[in-house]
């Protein structure tokens, strides 16, 4: 089974965004059992609720936030992870300063699917419009989507 998991700041947005879509991406083509996917957050606090915003933005792809609860980076399970996607450039800075030694396996959602993209980061729609929050879940699928393809 392939370990993945998803990371942003406080795993109410962006990264439950990812890991819920990818999730239910991979159960529709018939992939669930071949895959683990989780997300957590760098400055997450336990049990935090994703926002109403993001909850919304998802409902256009099927994808229900409701019952995510965040987790914090500590508590995760992240070193048997086999792949660890983060958001932003800071994100993945802050996992290898915290986890030098899994350097081989974590990267930006964009740079893994695009190497020689410029501009690394998926922006944080956090406290900003609904309108921000379906422009950044747009950007996330379709990231996530290429990802699914490369497997």
């Amino acid at each position: 089974m392939k370990k993945i998991m998803f990371i942003c700041t406080g795993n109410i947005c962006r990264s439950a965004m990812a890991h819920y879509y990818m999730q239910k991406k991979i159960i529709d083509i018939g992939k669930g059992d071949e895959y683990l996917i989780t997300s957590s957050g760098t400055y997450a606090v336990l049990g935090d609720k994703s926002t109403q915003n993001a909850i919304k933005a998802m409902k256009k792809y099927n994808v229900d936030l409701e019952n995510h609860r965040a987790t914090p980076i500590q508590e995760s399970d992240i070193l048997d992870m086999d792949l660890i996607i983060c958001m932003t450039k800071k994100h993945k800075d802050d996992i290898l300063s915290m986890y030098p030694n899994l350097n081989n396996k974590v990267y930006t959602l964009k740079e893994y699917i695009e190497p020689n993209t410029k501009y690394k980061d998926i922006d944080d729609p956090w406290g900003l419009s609904l309108n921000v929050y379906e422009n950044c879940a747009s950007e996330i699928v379709k990231y996530v989507d290429k990802l699914i393809e490369k497997f």
